[in-house]
């Protein structure tokens, strides 16, 4: 059952969307606030074509001291995850990229993923003066993703490390008693209250070498920017770990190896450049040359897979490194964002090679990592996601 106040919220949040064509039909606006709420939502949406809907249609001035006041308006009065989308669509809709290259509107906005991939792609052509404060922008996100993954990860990784270490032959303080227990229950012996086990599991004495070889490939192409970031922290969280080698590659035409800055994320997304054509092949190509212990490596490849390069190459290569005994793992996306445009093609032709190319989440790869370096199924996985 509804109330009078339920009513009057629901006619409240509809003229917000639809906005002063809706002011009667909805009985207007009954507070400062919401005015300015509704002020925030016009100067980004009242000033285009009618949207085919009904609702709220695009259109912005694109003056960098309003843009700024805007900016501090809906920081006030909307939510972040809200000022995101809102942000999101000033600069993809209203081509208000440039003004992303002046750094007294640069500090006023609320950075997330989305933010650095597009301060990212515009790089090469940033003034010096709005460098600095996009290199600060940068370095508030990536250590953000950093503090949400980091720790996930190292454990998992770590204990899946553990796992692969355990032995059928240890010596007797290496012995895990627990898991030799639940492994040689059959063997109880009633009379003695006993077990009597016929397998022991213990754990190989740790060891200061390196364990695994990773090698992560990132397609920089455009509509990769949020993998990019992420791949980019993940990249360095795993160089961190002495049991593993990793290494990072990104790609689009041409490859660039970025792996001696891997101590620093922000330098690793700095080195990047998003945008152009890709050539896959050439990337899986130079990722070989650094694999030296194929049965003891993991290659990650981040890509939609749209191939501007040799396909029946690539897919020979992606073959060759499967058949040489590297755990081989695609990826279409690694981000939020939803499901990706991809190349269903490719998709498939690595599907039928038993190369699962699937999406993954930020929160999910941690377990993603953990089950490739086991060698685990990692297409039954990927179905249950």
């Amino acid at each position: 059952m509804t109330t009078a106040s339920d009513d009057t919220e629901r006619l409240r949040r509809w003229r917000l969307l639809l906005g002063e064509a809706a002011e009667n039909s909805t009985g207007g606006l009954r507070s400062t606030d919401d005015e300015a709420m509704d002020g925030a939502l016009a100067a980004l949406y009242d000033r285009g074509e009618p949207d085919p809907g009904g609702r709220r249609s695009a259109g912005l001035g694109g003056s960098a001291p309003r843009v700024a006041r805007w900016l501090g308006d809906i920081r006030t009065y909307f939510p972040t995850s809200v000022v995101q989308v809102m942000q999101r669509d000033a600069m993809e809709r209203l081509g208000l990229t440039q003004l992303l290259l002046e750094p007294e509107l640069l500090d006023a906005v609320e950075p997330d993923v989305h933010l650095v991939g597009t301060l990212l792609s515009l790089n090469k052509v940033m003034p010096e003066t709005t460098r600095a404060t996009a290199r600060m922008v940068v370095e508030k996100v990536v250590r953000e993703v950093e503090a949400r993954i980091a720790q996930r990860t190292r454990s998992a990784v770590t204990g899946a490390l553990n796992r692969a270490a355990r032995t059928s032959n240890p010596k007797l303080r290496d012995i895990d008693w627990d898991r030799t227990i639940r492994a040689n229950l059959a063997h109880y012996l009633p009379e003695y209250r006993t077990v009597v086990p016929q397998r022991l599991i213990g754990y190989g004495r740790r060891s200061q070498a390196v364990q695994r070889d990773v090698v992560l490939a990132i397609d920089q192409s455009g509509s990769m920017a949020s993998s990019v970031v992420y791949a980019s922290v993940f990249g360095a969280v795993l160089a961190s770990m002495r049991a593993l080698r990793t290494s990072l590659v990104v790609f689009d035409t041409a490859v660039v190896d970025l792996t001696d800055k891997l101590s620093d994320p922000v330098e690793v997304l700095f080195g990047t450049q998003l945008g152009g054509g890709t050539d896959i092949n050439r990337a899986i190509a130079y990722s070989q040359s650094l694999i030296t212990r194929p049965t003891e490596s993991l290659f990650v490849l981040i890509s939609d897979l749209y191939e501007g390069g040799i396909r029946a190459e690539m897919l020979s290569r992606i073959a060759s490194m499967r058949d040489a005994g590297v755990q081989v793992v695609v990826l279409l996306a690694l981000s939020d964002d939803g499901a990706p445009a991809f190349d269903r093609e490719n998709a498939a032709a690595l599907g039928a090679l038993g190369i699962p190319a699937f999406a993954c989440t930020p929160d999910r790869f941690p377990e993603l990592l953990a089950l490739a370096l086991e060698r685990g199924d990692i297409g039954r996985w990927a179905q249950s996601l």
